[in-house]
């Protein structure tokens, strides 16, 4: 089955920029993601996490 998948593929013009988009894609979102939990205040975190039990 991938075989076939795979000869179908390669076949397609301009088929092998799409690995490289969504690698790029996935990259940048992981990296900001990152970079906005690490900048994020300590102390906006604690009182989040405390936000259950505040009832």
């Amino acid at each position: 089955m991938l075989k076939f998948i795979k000869h179908n593929m390669e076949t397609i013009d301009g088929i092998s920029i799409y690995p490289i988009i969504s690698l790029s894609i996935f990259f940048t979102v992981f990296v900001t993601f990152f970079i906005w939990a690490m900048t994020y205040k300590k102390s906006t975190i604690k009182e989040l996490s405390e936000l259950p039990f505040k009832d």
